[in-house]
């Protein structure tokens, strides 16, 4: 049993400041187990609305849900944008006989109802599958190899876990999408994923992909957005700075999972993965969401110019500002394009992410740090100035 502290400390949090909580994240990353362990799934106080008996329970939802004290808890909420409108007048009662936890395999923007009619009413936790700080500095490798998904990293074998994500990918664009209302082809939008993963880590244009699919720009836009609202991909959106610069003003495009990535791409194995092109925008993504993860900055942006100096990613937390950069090198040194960064930017400190096993400063305010140190020590990145090197476990 891995445990999911984190989760769990801020979702008891939550549920004690807000009448109404609602943990979204992708499908199959572990709301479920961890509502679980709020509210047993035998109360009557628990929805699972993929279980018929659920279903028929909330035909009249006002009559089922009017009665209830303490928590309850509805499950795959998507699949009832409906009950927002019941669950805002219940909340509105005073005092509050009960509260609501929610779950949901989209973003309330995607499910655009929910943030209207629930507007500061409801506290939004987001969820992802096992993070490298959950798992620990030994599981790196499988980690990144496999991805964060339960059922996917626990896999029995490599081609369990292949399957696995396989099945995945075919349930979320012909079972998912349907419930959501989106008519958009399964293939069509396959095919437009794996082109995704082949720009994983570049800048988004339109134009291409709009020319291979044979569709318009606003139409790979708004499939585009629609990945995104179901945690499949992440926008990373760039930093302008007041220079006389010329800078990139495109989102980049991640792949959100790396187990995810390497499928859409056809890896099977490490040795595919470690002789692949996008090996190296691999690790790359990979680094970023488990710094995003661990880091829980306040805002996070890339930022790069079209004279070639860039910085991965631009974290702001509590008014300061952190440069990370990530390397896929046995010994990473300083670049002309990060000292261009840090001194453009003004970063309080600059952290180099690379796959070692020492922490070691490159000049003052500039620190190479093990991408396995954000498992043992989660503040690392925003530690400036260690003098301890960090050894792996």
């Amino acid at each position: 049993m891995i445990e999911r502290t984190r989760y769990l400390h801020d979702l008891r949090r939550a549920m004690k400041c807000s009448v109404i909580t609602a943990l979204v994240g992708p499908r199959q990353c572990g709301k479920t187990t961890l509502a679980r362990e709020v509210l047993p799934p035998s109360s009557a106080a628990y929805f699972d609305l993929e279980d018929p008996r659920s279903v028929v329970r909330l035909e009249q939802p006002m009559t089922a849900l009017a009665g209830l004290r303490g928590l309850v808890v509805i499950d795959e909420i998507q699949r009832r944008p409906d009950l927002f409108p019941v669950l805002r007048v219940l909340a509105d009662r005073r005092p509050a006989p009960c509260r609501f936890l929610i779950l949901g395999s989209a973003t309330p923007e995607l499910l655009r109802q929910s943030s209207e009619t629930l507007a500061g009413r409801v506290e939004i936790l987001t969820m992802g599958g096992f993070s490298l700080e959950e798992l620990g500095p030994a599981a790196l490798r499988k980690h990144w190899r496999r991805g964060g998904f339960p059922r996917s990293f626990l896999g029995r074998s490599e081609e369990d876990s292949r399957s696995w994500r396989r099945q995945f990918i075919q349930a979320l664009l012909e079972r998912d999408l349907p419930q959501l209302g989106i008519g958009i082809p399964a293939q069509a939008l396959l095919r437009f994923w794996t082109m995704l993963a082949h720009y994983h880590g570049g800048v988004w244009n339109a134009a291409e992909p709009a020319r291979s699919l044979g569709v318009s720009q606003p139409t790979v836009r708004r499939y585009l957005d629609l990945l995104a609202g179901l945690f499949m991909v992440r926008q990373l959106q760039p930093w302008h700075e007041n220079l006389k610069k010329r800078q990139v003003k495109s989102p980049k495009v991640y792949i959100r999972d790396s187990g995810l990535l390497h499928e859409l791409l056809g890896m099977r194995n490490e040795r595919d993965l470690l002789s692949h092109p996008k090996c190296g925008a691999s690790w790359e993504g990979y680094a970023i969401e488990q710094v995003l993860r661990a880091a829980g900055p306040d805002q996070a942006f890339f930022w790069a110019t079209h004279q070639g100096a860039e910085l991965d990613l631009l974290l702001f937390r509590n008014g300061k500002r952190y440069g990370v950069e990530v390397k896929r090198q046995d010994a990473p040194g300083l670049t002309p394009s990060m000292r261009i960064a840090s001194e453009d930017l003004g970063l309080d400190h600059l952290t180099i992410l690379y796959p070692g096993d020492q922490t070691y400063d490159l000049a003052k305010g500039v620190t190479a740090v093990p991408l396995a140190a954000v498992a043992a020590q989660p503040e690392a990145i925003l530690r400036p100035g260690r003098k301890k090197p960090w050894a792996r476990p």
